[in-house]
């Protein structure tokens, strides 16, 4: 009579324990990166009444016999089902599609997350606001002008430098493309303003030196009288053709004396070299021209000395169609497309990719990779101890945290302007309510119902 009583008591104990994970569940509906809890149960030890017997040649074998002694909690598990995005449209709002969690850092102690509910904190760190957490990647490295982002160092804190200056770079080519009309008519000797205008296609493209100032760089193209498929380019800075202060085309040796070269393009309408008024040419590979100009030297010991800016005109490649300059009976299109020099401008915002990689934009139209966002996972995740905070720490049975970029041994991809909600569903967790509470009610049924049959053990001598 005892044992049903007890049973009934560990019942009512670990359904108990059951409602309360279901409430926390309930609770954190609306907690971004909640993972769910799930309660299993075990039967506890059973009495034998009787043991087992093996067959013999007179009588078969025989079961045990034992009254089970209640049940207990076998397991609280915390289930790693990935939740649903949320678009909040905020830029350092990060979320996680697949495995994988974010590191944050508090002091000497590393905790892992879901909850991708960023911002920065007013030293420019990437943190999470509601606690200081710092959000843990790698650090862009310039190395010659280049950056780079090794993710196979030890992560550490990402600074955003909101504000922050991007210096000024030099013009050091300028790209072109495109066509030059093959039926442009030739400008003869004595040609007037009308006729020299209808004669030559020209192009104009902002450049810059070494300040982030701006210069107005012209060519002119025109075709060479009496020759055929040959057309002269003349090249000038900021409108001044003076050889020996502005432009110089240089192909070979600096200082050539004169701002032309030459175009020689073949019967199939593709460029088949170059060369300058001293006929040192280029007739393969990529057709690159050598330009240099002066800018005063401001610096306090220039004494009005010139500083000479070098650049190359990249006209493209012998005998390509692609991204050079042909020569077709079609109307003149030629443009430089494309200059990689640009002014000062200053940190305006930023972005976060798929990888995680943090882009800087800034106002002078640059973009610049200023960081990456490190991803842990872990072999058990399940054996994580929630730490608040909606984090979890290491434990003995959830494996070392295997830190890397995303996308890489199973880990998955960032959702920048999202966020990850929590994993509980509320018809499973009230369908759950509901089977706890029958449970937990039978198990109070079989106390009371014992207790009656205690109470007509002990009026039997009535």
């Amino acid at each position: 009579m005892m044992r049903s009583l007890y049973s009934g008591v560990s019942g009512l104990q670990n359904h108990q324990v059951r409602m309360d994970v279901i409430g926390n569940n309930i609770s954190n509906v609306n907690t971004i990166g909640f993972k769910k809890g799930r309660v299993n149960f075990q039967d506890m030890i059973s009495q034998s009444m009787g043991g087992a017997a093996k067959p013999t040649e007179q009588l078969g074998g025989v079961n045990p016999k034992q009254i089970g002694l209640g049940m207990a909690v076998a397991s609280i598990d915390t289930i790693h089902t990935q939740g649903s995005l949320q678009t909040t449209g905020k830029t350092d709002d990060v979320a996680v599609q697949g495995n994988g969690f974010f590191i944050m850092r508090s002091g000497a102690k590393e905790y892992y997350t879901r909850a991708g509910a960023f911002g920065l904190d007013s030293d420019g760190m990437l943190v999470n606001p509601a606690n200081g957490m710092l959000v843990q990647g790698w650090s862009a490295e310039v190395v010659d002008g280049q950056r780079f982002i090794n993710t196979a160092s030890d992560p550490g804190d990402l600074y955003i430098p909101i504000g922050g200056k991007d210096p000024a770079s030099a013009t050091t080519e300028v790209e072109f493309a495109c066509n030059l009309d093959k039926r442009m008519p030739e400008i003869a000797d004595g040609a007037g303003a009308a006729e020299t205008r209808e004669g030559t296609w020209s192009i104009d493209k902002d450049i810059y030196d070494t300040f982030g100032n701006v210069h107005k760089l012209n060519i002119s193209f025109t075709k060479v009288p009496g020759v055929a498929n040959q057309w002269e380019a003349t090249v000038t800075v900021d409108g001044d053709a003076e050889v020996d202060t502005n432009t110089l085309t240089n192909i070979g040796a600096e200082g050539n004396g004169t701002n032309t070269f030459l175009l020689n393009f073949d019967n199939l309408g593709s460029l088949a070299s170059v060369e300058d008024a001293q006929g040192d040419a280029i007739t393969e590979g990529a057709l690159l021209i050598p330009i240099a100009f002066d800018v005063p030297d401001t610096t306090p010991d220039g004494a009005g000395n010139q500083i000479r800016q070098l650049f190359n005109l990249n006209l493209g490649d012998v005998g390509s169609y692609t991204n050079s300059i042909t020569q077709f009976a079609e109307t003149s299109s030629t443009k430089a497309f494309k200059q990689d020099g640009y002014g000062m401008g200053y940190l305006d915002t930023f972005k976060i990719d798929q990888s995680g990689i943090i882009t800087g934009v800034y106002s002078n139209g640059t973009n610049r990779e200023l960081g990456q966002i490190a991803l842990a996972s872990f072999v058990n995740p399940g054996g994580l101890e929630k730490a608040g905070d909606t984090t979890f720490v290491v434990s003995n049975n959830s494996g070392d945290p295997n830190i890397g970029p995303s996308g890489i041994a199973g880990k998955g991809k960032f959702i920048a302007g999202a966020l990850e909600m929590s994993n509980v569903d509320l018809a499973e967790q009230f369908t759950d309510m509901i089977v706890t509470q029958r449970g937990f009610q039978a198990n109070s049924k079989t106390i009371t119902t014992s207790d009656q049959m205690l109470q007509e053990l002990l009026t039997l001598k009535r």
